[in-house]
C-alpha cells in the first residue's frame, strides 16, 4: 500500500508508515508495516512536545506509560494486542494489533442504528472482553463507542475490538494514577465523583450507556452545559428505550437501564452476569431476529460453556473455538455421516440429538455435549478413517465441526485443551467397551 500523504514520516522506528489512520488531541495513529513479522500494525505516537503545554505533556506521559505497562499482557480475541511501547524521547510510540474498519461511533448515528440482536451482540462480546480485563486487575475507565473498534461485512458487525488503554486503571500498579478521566457522557456517577474505590461496575455502568446510545441513537443523558449534564447523570433516570424505538422489549429496557443505575450496588453484581443477561435477551428471543438467522458467537460461547467435552476450557478458549470452528446446523432425517464413508471431521453436538445406526438398526442415541466422529479423525491411516455406521440427526441439531487444517490453526494452550478433551472421550469409550465384554448380559 502506498503513502497516501507526502507529509507523512516514511518510517517510525523500524516500521515503515503506510498512511494515518487518525489522530486526537495528544496522538496521531498511523498504518505501518511491520517487516520482521509481516504484518501490518497501528502505531499510537504522542505528539512532540514542542508548543504544548506542560499539562498536557504530563497527562500524555501517564496515559502513555500505562498503556506501555501492558504490552503483551492482554491476549482476548476482542481486545487489541498491544504489541511494543518505544519510549522515544521526542515522541514515544505504541505497537498494536491493526483492525481495519470503522469505531461503533458510526453506529450511533439515528440514520445508522444497527438491528437491536446485532446492538445486544455486540454488548455481550464487550462485556466477556472487559470480564477479561477486569480478571488482569485493570478498569478500562474510557468504555466509549469510539474505543470499540468494529470489523464489518457491508452493513453488518461481523466482531469488536476493545481499545485505547491510556485512562486503565492498574488495580496492582504502586504508581501514582489519575483519577477523574473519562468521556463524560458515557463516564458512571462514582468516576465523575473522583472515588478512589473504583471497581468494574464503573465500567458496566459506561458499556450500557453505549448501548444505550446505539440503541436509542442518542446517549443516556444529554444537556447544553456540562454542570446540567453532571447534574443528570448523578441525579436524573434515563428515560425508558421502550419509548425510544420500536421493537425494545420491556426485558432489554430493564437489562440495560440496570447497569445504568445511580449506586454501583444497585447494577449488575460482576461482567459474567451482566454477560449472562445480555445473552438470555437472544436465547428467550427477548429481541426481534432480523436477517441474522445464523447462530451467533453469543449463543455459541453459551453453547460451548454447557458442553462436557468443553468444560476443561477458560473463557479465552472458548473464544478462540467460537471463531475458528465450523457451526452448522441440521434438520431432521440428515446423515452426518454414510457407512464407509472416509472422514476426518468430528462433531460436537451443541443442540439437537442423532442415532448411531448398524446395518439399518440403531445402537446408540446421543444428545447435546456428545461428540462424533473422533476415532475416524484420529485414525493415522485412510482405512481406520472409514466410518463403521451411520449418524443421522433424529431432532434438529447444531454442530461444532474441526478438521486437522482448521485445528491446526488453534493456539498451543487451545489445542492442548483438546487432546485433553479426547482423551477423556476415549478413556470413557474404551470403559464402555470393557464392560460390555466382561459384562455382556449387564450392559444389554
Amino acid at each position: 500500500m502506498a503513502r497516501l500523504d507526502p507529509d507523512d514520516p516514511p518510517t517510525i522506528g523500524k516500521y515503515r508508515v503506510l498512511r494515518k489512520l487518525g489522530e486526537g488531541a495528544t496522538s496521531e495513529v498511523y498504518l505501518a508495516y511491520d517487516d520482521f513479522h509481516e504484518r501490518q500494525v497501528a502505531i499510537k505516537r504522542v505528539r512532540a512536545g514542542a508548543g504544548r503545554s506542560e499539562a498536557d505533556v504530563h497527562f500524555s506521559s501517564h496515559f502513555f506509560a500505562a498503556e506501555a505497562a501492558l504490552v503483551g499482557r492482554l491476549n482476548h480475541p476482542n481486545v487489541v494486542q498491544i504489541h511494543d511501547a518505544v519510549d522515544d524521547p521526542v515522541s514515544p510510540y505504541l505497537v498494536m494489533e491493526y483492525v481495519p474498519g470503522a469505531t461503533l461511533r458510526s453506529f450511533c448515528q439515528q440514520d445508522r442504528l444497527l438491528p437491536l440482536e446485532q446492538v445486544v451482540e455486540i454488548g455481550f462480546k464487550c462485556a466477556m472482553a472487559l470480564g477479561y480485563v477486569y480478571r488482569q486487575g485493570l478498569i478500562h475507565r474510557d468504555v466509549k463507542p469510539a474505543n470499540i473498534l468494529a470489523v464489518t461485512d457491508g452493513p453488518e458487525v461481523l466482531d469488536i475490538k476493545l481499545t485505547d488503554f491510556g485512562s486503565v486503571l492498574n488495580l496492582g500498579a504502586d504508581r501514582t494514577q489519575i483519577h477523574r478521566v473519562g468521556s463524560l457522557a458515557y463516564m458512571s456517577p462514582e468516576q465523575l465523583e473522583g472515588s478512589t474505590t473504583l471497581d468494574g461496575r464503573a465500567d458496566i455502568y459506561s458499556l450500557a450507556a453505549v448501548l444505550y446510545h446505539m440503541i436509542a441513537g442518542r446517549p443516556p443523558f444529554e444537556a447544553e452545559s456540562h454542570g446540567a449534564l453532571l447534574n443528570m447523570i448523578c441525579h436524573a433516570e434515563a428515560e425508558p428505550l421502550t419509548g425510544l424505538r420500536e421493537g425494545v422489549s420491556a426485558a432489554l429496557d430493564r437489562t440495560i437501564r440496570g447497569a445504568l443505575a445511580k449506586s454501583p450496588a444497585d447494577r449488575p453484581k460482576d461482567w459474567d452476569e451482566f454477560a449472562h443477561s445480555l445473552s438470555t435477551l437472544i436465547t428467550n428471543h427477548e429481541v426481534p431476529r432480523g436477517q441474522l438467522q445464523r447462530v451467533l458467537d453469543s449463543e455459541r460461547f453459551n453453547l460451548l460453556r454447557d458442553m462436557e467435552f468443553f468444560s476443561g476450557f477458560g473463557d479465552v478458549e472458548l473464544w478462540e473455538v467460537v471463531h475458528r470452528a465450523r457451526w452448522q446446523r441440521f434438520p431432521f432425517g440428515h446423515k452426518i455421516f454414510k457407512r464407509g464413508q472416509e472422514g476426518k471431521q468430528f462433531y460436537c453436538i451443541a443442540q439437537g440429538e442423532v442415532e448411531v445406526h448398524r446395518d439399518g438398526e440403531r445402537v446408540a442415541r446421543l444428545g447435546a455435549g456428545t461428540s462424533v466422529g473422533e476415532m475416524a479423525y484420529l485414525a493415522p491411516s485412510p482405512d481406520l478413517r472409514k466410518h463403521a455406521t451411520d449418524v443421522i440427526v433424529s431432532e434438529p441439531c447444531t454442530t461444532v465441526s474441526f478438521n486437522p487444517e482448521s485445528l491446526a490453526q488453534l493456539s498451543p494452550d487451545t489445542r492442548h485443551r483438546f487432546d485433553a478433551a479426547f482423551i477423556k472421550v476415549l478413556v470413557r469409550r474404551l470403559h464402555a467397551a470393557h464392560e460390555a465384554l466382561a459384562h455382556p448380559r449387564k450392559i444389554m
